[in-house]
């Protein structure tokens, strides 16, 4: 089955960007980026800015740009049956040039696990240089941590 990413979420304010690899099953459809119930995503990032938990898509989305902070997934389309990105073939990558020279104040790129780290370094060369950080998963198939060790390297985007 062909997969598609979302369009990202972000403005011209944003200094991070964090980077998932695929939208997953329950992601694509309920037309949300971390979309799956089990997914973390969203609880670190309201546990992070110490704001109370609301399941409305839009607020999380003003959350996020409200902390200066860009969404987007390594890859345009692909091809994969589920929601593992072990079962990604033919992929694609976004283009990174084009958006990052549209968002000048990005400094810091972090990944929302190895596979989307991985599929980055693949495929991505950039002319500018940027810190880059690979945070653990938010998916609920990486359980080789528990939520508060993740959380805990999750935390490192209040430093930049």
């Amino acid at each position: 089955m062909i997969k598609y990413s979302f369009e990202p979420i972000s403005n011209k304010e944003a200094t991070i960007l964090i980077l998932g690899t695929m939208p997953g099953e329950q992601s694509i459809l309920l037309n949300q980026y971390y979309g799956h119930s089990r997914n973390n995503f969203w609880k670190f990032i309201y546990t992070i800015f110490e704001t109370p938990f609301s399941d409305d898509y839009e607020n999380k989305k003003a959350l996020l740009l409200e902390n200066h902070i860009a969404l987007w997934d390594v890859l345009q389309v692909c091809e994969r049956k589920g929601s593992l990105d072990s079962a990604i073939k033919n992929e694609v990558a976004n283009d990174f040039e084009h958006f990052l020279k549209n968002h000048p104040k990005i400094n810091h790129i972090f990944f929302n696990g190895q596979k989307a780290a991985s599929f980055f370094k693949k495929y991505i060369i950039l002319e500018k240089h940027y810190q880059t950080t690979t945070l653990p998963s938010t998916s609920p198939a990486n359980a080789g941590k528990s939520f508060e060790e993740k959380l805990l390297e999750w935390k490192k985007i209040l430093l930049k």
